[in-house]
This record gives C-alpha cells, structure tokens and sequence, in this order.
C-alpha cells in the first residue's frame, strides 16, 4: 500500500489553459503528466467570472460545486443548473462548456479523466467510510469541512486537505462534516476502445 498525505497549502495556484481561472491540482496520473497527457487529474478551480471552459478531447468530467452558489453550464448547447452543492455532476470535456455563475464566485471540484484509459466514481460522504482502491488504480478523498481522520494512524485532515492512496485499503475514512472521495481505475480490459 502507498499512502500519500496531500495538503491545501502546499498546492500551487495555476491559470486555466483558455485564462478564466485557476486551479489547485491535488493530484495527477502520470505524476507530472501535463493536460494533453494525464490518465487522470483531479484539482479545486476557482471561477470568478463566466467564460467557456477549455475543451479536453477524450476527456469525461466531473464538476462538483463545494463553495458558492453554483452555475448554469451550457453543455454542447443545452442548460445544466448546476447549484446543488456537493452534488457531482458528470460531462464531456470534449464538448463544447460554457459557464454561467448563478451569484457570485464558486470553487468548483473537478475530477477529469481519460475516457478508455480510466474509470472513476465521486461521491460525497459524510460519517465513515472504508478506503478501497481497485486493482491498479487508486482512491481519493478530501476533506470539504475540517475533522477528518484516518483511523488508526495519526492523520487528520483539514479543509481541503486530502489522502491518496494505492494497492491495499488504508482502512476507514471518518469525517466530522462531508468529505469526497474518488474512486479510479483501468478501464475494463474488455471495454470497447476509441472509435
């Protein structure tokens, strides 16, 4: 098992690939894989105006609003209100993604993955949960409220901070408030590839 500790503070702010945000990359697979190459990724963007997304070919997306009051996202021209917090929401990132704010700035949680490379599941959580990574994959969660704890180690999480980990389970993830956890693994063997 390897388990890796990822802190808010220690995330570098980086400006969205079109310039109408930025983002805080939690994690990312390959490590160091840049956009046009991961299997994987997983970051907080934070939007403060609307704008069109950056279109990611091949690329499912999973939008989760955790702060403010949410948005209207025009996805390949149809309306998605987006303003249940904590709610995933799943798209194509090859679609064309326009963004509308409903009140104000949000932060957004954005989990993008390589579509017949990589599987993946968001659910927010609240209360305990056991961390299971799937065979040659891994899982993620984040802490949305401070109080969360590892159990049976010496790991607490605070806002935003998160816990990665691979091969056997780290065991139960307990949260005082809610908590998102990312489930990612291969893509079935015997699922179809790209056309």
């Amino acid at each position: 098992m390897t388990l890796r500790v990822l802190r808010a503070a220690g995330r570098a702010t980086a400006p969205w690939r079109n310039g109408g945000g930025v983002t805080r990359e939690i994690a990312v697979w390959p490590e160091g894989a840049a956009s046009d190459a991961f299997d994987w990724r997983i970051s907080l963007a934070e939007v403060a105006a609307d704008g069109p997304f950056s279109a990611f070919p091949g690329v499912h997306r999973t939008l989760t609003v955790v702060e403010g009051e949410g948005m209207d996202l025009m996805v390949g021209g149809e309306h998605h209100i987006i303003d249940e917090p904590y709610w995933p929401y799943d798209f194509p990132g090859d679609l064309q993604t326009v963004g509308h704010l409903l009140g104000g700035p949000v932060v957004n949680f954005n989990v993008m993955y390589r579509r017949y490379r990589t599987e993946a599941a968001t659910a927010v959580v609240r209360g305990t949960v056991r961390l299971m990574p799937p065979d040659g994959g891994a899982v993620l969660a984040l802490a949305l409220e401070d109080g969360a704890v590892l159990d049976g180690t010496d790991i607490e999480l605070g806002r935003y901070d998160a816990v990665l980990a691979t091969g056997e389970s780290p065991g139960v993830f307990r949260t005082m408030g809610s908590a998102v956890v990312v489930t990612l693994g291969p893509v079935n063997r015997y699922a179809p590839g790209p056309p």
